[in-house]
């Protein structure tokens, strides 16, 4: 009895510090675990943290609707997403121009646009050498696009005339 009593007592001990461990870093955490606690956020959520740091949007379409493809909607964004477009335009201080949120016309997948973990930017200067000078750079990507991986795990890929960009995490909000 008395070594099974020992043994409770180390598990209640160490299964904390395991927790801690596990739970440490978040690029290490299963995207599972990202797609089953997304917060999802309105358009006019999304905006306005947009707008408290100074990101814009543009559509080709001059709209917001999810259904239209050549909208710019925000629509059903995972919250930490939003967060990490906030995060992304703080670190560079570069002008930041969403041209793609949650609107139809994108990729399918668990972490798609559609499902609230992709924003398109616009290319510039400024956030191109940021991206390349700060992530590591982790090959192509199945389309050729070339991909980086912050330290906080999420991905930028360059398709060419912008950014698309995975959030598993709001980047370190």
């Amino acid at each position: 009895m008395k070594i099974r009593s020992a043994l409770t007592a180390l598990a209640l001990v160490a299964a904390p510090a395991v927790a801690v461990l596990g739970g440490a870093s978040g690029a290490a955490a299963a995207p599972e675990a990202a797609a089953a606690a997304a917060t999802k956020i309105s358009h006019a959520t999304a905006t306005a943290k947009f707008r408290e740091v100074g990101v814009t949007w543009s559509s080709s379409g001059g709209c917001s609707d999810r259904n239209t493809p050549t909208c710019t909607s925000f629509e059903q964004l995972n919250l930490a997403t939003a967060q990490g477009a906030q995060t992304l335009k703080r670190a560079t201080g570069c002008a930041l121009n969403i041209t793609g949120g949650t609107e139809t016309g994108h990729a399918s997948g668990t972490y798609s646009h559609w499902n609230g973990y992709k924003l398109d930017y616009g290319k510039n200067t400024c956030v191109t050498n940021y991206i390349k000078n700060t992530f590591t750079y982790i090959g192509p990507r199945g389309d050729g696009a070339l991909q980086y991986r912050s330290g906080s795990g999420n991905i930028y890929a360059d398709e060419g005339h912008h950014w698309d960009v995975l959030y598993y995490n709001c980047g370190g909000c």
